[in-house]
């Protein structure tokens, strides 16, 4: 149940923060076993100077250019699982002819309690009844 956040630069196009989505999404159901129709994602538009990023903590960088992924989901994957995402998603990136260099990505563990889509409270509840 993945819920992705991506910041972005202001002046990024449209149509890339979505491919970018659409292939981190992808790289979810392939690495991650998530379900096809989890697809939730919040863009965040930063301006230039907005955000402060070293550029050359654990690799170059443009911080000018770079995004950051936030992927918050249900706990239980594989270190190895996670390791592949990574990599997968660097990859699709390159393949849509974003540099995969100016990403930086994190994932957010947590449990079907911390989750609610509507008045019925969490999603442990919904998946009990």
């Amino acid at each position: 149940m993945p819920f992705n956040k991506i910041h972005v630069p202001e002046d990024l196009p449209q149509a890339t923060y979505r491919a970018i989505n659409d292939q981190l999404h992808e790289s979810l159901v392939e690495t991650c076993g998530s379900h096809e129709d989890d697809f939730f994602c919040l863009v965040c538009r930063y301006r230039a100077g907005d955000m402060i990023f070293h550029p050359l903590f654990l690799g170059q960088r443009d911080p000018d250019r770079t995004i950051v992924i936030e992927i918050a989901l249900l706990s239980g994957r594989e270190d190895a699982q996670k390791e592949e995402l990574f990599k997968d998603v660097r990859k699709r990136l390159a393949n849509i002819g974003f540099n995969p260099a100016n990403s930086i990505m994190f994932l957010i563990e947590n449990e079907p309690i911390d989750w609610s889509f509507s008045e019925d409270g969490s999603v442990k509840t919904a998946w009990a009844t």
